[in-house]
């Protein structure tokens, strides 16, 4: 292992975690695979430190936070997929949207649903980093206000606003 990859600040593997997490779940998505299938495979041949990497490229990846992140979304898809369905507008639903897309949303979305060690503001920023890698038009913005709607509704002691959109006072 390289000085800088032993170096590398817990974020940066977290970073890293969340990026492989939205590829394994786009990976399970179209190929229809189990999510521990996925999920071993990442973890034996792509998340080595060895392992060569296609970009985007975020670095060394934290295991445990990969697994949690792409086993969990895996797991909890239906319920993501209606949270992130009711933050859509209705001329966009979600099997309209690009399937990485879909990735990026249902990883972000299990985060802020699921891991309250992450506050909401960082778990957000770091999806539309994630969607800037993959996109350079609108979609990064789309991600931004999803995952701006869902956190406001699950985590609104965090995010300055009472549960149900409802004026902070």
């Amino acid at each position: 292992m390289s000085a800088a990859a032993r170096s590398r600040p817990t974020g940066r593997k977290r970073t890293a975690a969340r990026l492989a997490a939205v590829q394994a779940l786009y990976q399970m998505e179209l190929g229809g695979a189990a999510a521990d299938m996925v999920v071993d495979e990442f973890l034996a041949h792509r998340l080595t430190p060895d392992a060569a990497r296609e970009p985007p490229d975020f670095g060394a990846a934290d295991p445990g936070r990969f697994t949690k992140l792409a086993r969990g979304a895996a797991a909890q898809r239906e319920a993501i997929d209606r949270t992130i369905a009711a933050a859509l507008s209705p001329e966009w639903p979600l099997q309209r949207l690009d399937a990485v897309l879909r990735a990026v949303l249902r990883v972000g979305v299990f985060e802020l649903v699921y891991c309250r060690d992450v506050p909401p503001e960082i778990a957000i920023n770091e999806y539309v980093d994630i969607a800037h890698a993959f996109f350079s038009g609108k979609e990064p913005g789309l991600v931004n206000g999803v995952l701006d709607k869902v956190a406001r509704e699950v985590r609104p002691e965090e995010m300055g606003q009472p549960r149900g959109g409802e004026a902070a006072r």
